[in-house]
């Protein structure tokens, strides 16, 4: 019986096999090579060659004039990455809710859809043209309502502003897809008892609506804790420049720095070591507030 339930398995479990091989030669595979972070790593020598420095690494890091103002940044333009990409797609689902011609809502859809699929690689040539400050179309309209033009990707009080907006700019078609599917499976129902007892479209909106998507807002905000250290390598590089490192320069970006341009590979690897831990804990933490506050499971 055993046999015959393993031979009917089988070819489920050889279906697996290419993809565990690809987790493990691309993601379990290179985790030896956090040993680099306690080592002062000499290509030459390779991994288990290069004499081993304890914790020197992690001091030296620490001990640098930049690393708190470039943590400082990481976590500013991660949290507010964080809290516009939740607030403004639940403000968009509700009012395309409101939407009754279909061709107009499904206009809308696809219009602030469609930058989600373009690259960081693309959307960063197109960005540096349209905020050119001498001819983008941007400052043209500024300085054809009288004001001065504004460096948007070289001046450093400027560039978090427009690092944040660019991103929600890409990021909230795809959100708002994922709160409005929340609003249109509210029960019909509830609508009708609501407006039986008198409350106006906004009543509806604040008693039913918002009540009933909650916990969908409640799972993907938690499960938003895990990116507080992550605030976009791919856009920023794309980005920015030496002008605009004291404002934008993240941990991403520092450890290619460090590591691919100055070949600092132990503290480079460090860096990026105490990233993951940071990042496995409050992953670990908005799991537990997911299990909680929104009855999420993985399994």
């Amino acid at each position: 019986m055993l046999s015959r339930r393993w031979l009917r398995l089988l070819p489920l479990h050889l279906m697996l096999w290419p993809a565990l091989a690809l987790l493990l030669v691309y993601s379990y595979g290179p985790i030896v090579g956090i040993l680099i972070a306690f080592e002062k790593f000499m290509p030459s020598k390779g991994i288990f060659g290069s004499p081993f420095v304890g914790f020197e690494n992690f001091k030296y890091v620490w001990e640098l004039p930049d690393t708190k103002q470039v943590l400082t940044n990481t976590v500013v333009i991660a949290l507010l990455k964080i809290v516009l990409n939740l607030s403004m797609p639940i403000t968009l689902a509700l009012l395309l809710n409101e939407v009754r011609l279909k061709f107009f809502k499904r206009s809308i859809q696809t219009a602030i859809y469609f930058p989600y699929f373009l690259s960081w690689v693309l959307l960063g040539g197109i960005l540096i043209d349209i905020l050119s400050p001498s001819q983008g179309i941007v400052n043209e309209m500024i300085r054809f309502f009288g004001f001065k033009p504004v460096f948007f990707l070289g001046d450093p009080h400027w560039f978090r502003f427009t690092v944040v907006m660019t991103d929600l700019w890409k990021e909230v078609g795809f959100n708002t897809i994922v709160f409005l599917a929340a609003v249109t499976s509210v029960n019909p129902s509830l609508y009708e008892a609501a407006v039986i007892d008198g409350a106006s479209r906004w009543k509806q909106t604040l008693h039913v609506t918002l009540p009933s998507m909650l916990p969908v807002i409640v799972l993907i905000a938690t499960l938003s804790l895990g990116n507080v250290l992550n605030a976009g390598f791919d856009q920023i590089f794309n980005l920015y420049s030496p002008q605009v490192y004291s404002t934008g320069d993240i941990l991403d970006t520092y450890v290619f720095r460090i590591g691919m341009v100055d070949t600092q590979y132990g503290v480079a690897t460090a860096v990026g070591l105490f990233k993951s831990v940071v990042s496995c804990i409050f992953i670990s933490i908005s799991y537990v507030l997911a299990y909680r506050l929104a009855n999420y499971r993985i399994f």
